[in-house]
């Protein structure tokens, strides 16, 4: 049994964009003319999920998300259609979470009331930047003053509010960011969640670091604002519960989020869709969807449902995912969760010694300084794993 205990969530991946952002690397497309496509695939996420909840049975269903892509460009029966089969399909706590991913262009955020009226209740909004230089660089279709009206507009509309923040921007000083990180508080977001700019492989910021156009900032000032998010956001009341996701108390967590760092089960429908599923015999399994949009909608109506592959994890394999997301949070990973791992005892006393990692209460926990470097905690276990 994972630690999530009975939660179980439920991610809809929605791939269409507006515009597709230069260091994005996610399965998107742009949404132009797609309006027949869009609902069809509406209706075959809708059936996909209920042949899939005939095999795996009814649970009880702690949150939904529908991410993307931008599915605040989603027509607003869509969404009330997957809520509605979700519902159904599983047992939905009191407070189920349905989160909906958005960026604050005026349009969409008209959209809002009307998503909000088909049981959103959680909004994470794009926000990115409050910085029009900033948000010009990166590729985004709004302005400063649009996220602000966004963020107002999605304060009425929702009783909880997320915003997504970018930093590690070339020429982005401590003192820049610090004043970003002001200006997003005053917005009055319940949870931030702010990550550091990765160059993906293939994308254009990757070929445009690859020809010298710009580089991203060194590694000594990267830390120093990760440094500075936590210090900033922690004045404001946030804790930050996760290596990038800062909550305002324990409420404001990001409940699906949670369940894949604690090693809960998801089902993940649409183009593309990760989900993990453990079964009756205590089994766990991968599944993947087609990440063509044509080819899922064909495969769930040849098919029954939209899932690809499926692979049965080892123990192995799961106690890695445990190390690599539980290891993240706040709280840490159980050591029972990586005993397939068979960690030899002196890599972890070298970490602690080194102030990196602490032991409590049966839980291995990266301390702040280690959490600056969990690639590296993370790598140096998995080597050290004598299962391999």
């Amino acid at each position: 049994m994972t630690e999530a205990g009975p939660a179980f969530g439920l991610y809809v991946h929605w791939p269409y964009c507006a515009r597709i952002c230069p260091y994005c690397d996610f399965n998107v497309v742009r949404d132009r003319g797609r309006t027949d496509e869009a609902a069809a695939l509406a209706g075959a996420i809708v059936a996909d999920l209920k042949a899939q909840a005939a095999v795996i049975g009814r649970r009880p269903l702690a949150s939904i998300f529908l991410g993307g892509g931008t599915p605040s460009l989603m027509d607003p029966s869509h969404a009330a259609a997957i809520i509605e089969a979700a519902r159904d399909a599983f047992d939905a706590a009191p407070d189920l979470e349905i989160t909906l991913e958005a960026n604050p262009t005026d349009a969409e955020a008209g959209r809002f009331e009307a998503l909000a009226d088909v049981g959103v209740n959680r909004l994470s909004l794009g926000v990115q930047s409050l910085d029009d230089t900033a948000l010009a660089f990166l590729g985004r279709n709004h302005d400063a003053a649009a996220a602000r009206r966004a963020a107002e507009a999605a304060r009425r509309a929702f009783p909880r509010l997320s915003l997504d923040l970018i930093y590690a921007l070339p020429g982005q000083s401590l003192a820049a960011w610090r004043a970003a990180l002001a200006d997003a508080l005053a917005l009055g977001p319940e949870h931030i969640s702010a990550y550091q700019l990765t160059i993906e492989p293939g994308t254009p910021f990757d070929r445009a670091v690859e020809r010298r156009r710009w580089a991203p900032p060194a590694e000594g000032l990267a830390a120093g604002l990760y440094e500075t998010t936590g210090e900033v956001l922690s004045a404001g009341g946030f804790e930050a519960y996760e290596v990038s996701n800062h909550a305002r108390g324990p409420s404001a967590r990001s409940r699906h989020n949670l369940i894949y760092w604690r090693g809960g089960d998801w089902l993940g429908l649409g183009p593309g869709a990760h989900g993990r599923i453990t079964g009756a015999a205590g089994d766990r399994w991968s599944t993947v969807s087609p990440t063509r949009i044509a080819h899922y909608v064909a495969r769930v109506a040849n098919g029954g449902d939209g899932v690809e592959a499926r692979e049965r994890l080892t123990a192995r394999d799961t106690a890695l995912e445990r190390l690599m997301m539980g290891l993240r949070t706040l709280e840490g990973v159980a050591l029972a969760d990586l005993a397939a791992l068979d960690i030899d005892p002196a890599a972890t006393r070298d970490l602690a010694e080194a102030d990196l990692v602490t032991l409590a209460g049966g839980r291995l926990i990266a301390t702040p300084r280690g959490r600056a470097v969990l690639d590296r905690i993370i790598l140096e276990l998995a080597e050290a794993s004598r299962s391999g």
